[in-house]
């Protein structure tokens, strides 16, 4: 299984907000690595992903989700 952050970046396009925003935002402010993880499909803590669904009033399975690898 792996993890998509598709859902963060369709919310994001929704709310016309650019990846980059999720870093300069005082709110929200995580780091660059953590962006680049999560562009990445890597996991990240579960702080993290609390503070982006505060930030962005969002529930976390608006952000996150589980890709079943089909060869199991």
């Amino acid at each position: 299984m792996s993890i998509s952050y598709n859902g963060l970046w369709k919310l994001l396009i929704d709310k016309n907000m650019k990846k980059m925003d999720l870093v300069e935002d005082e709110k929200i402010g995580i780091s660059s690595s953590t962006l680049a993880k999560m562009s990445k499909g890597e996991l990240v803590s579960m702080a993290i992903l609390e503070k982006i669904c505060r930030a962005l009033d969002c529930d976390f399975g608006d952000i996150i989700s589980i890709v079943r690898d089909e060869n199991r």
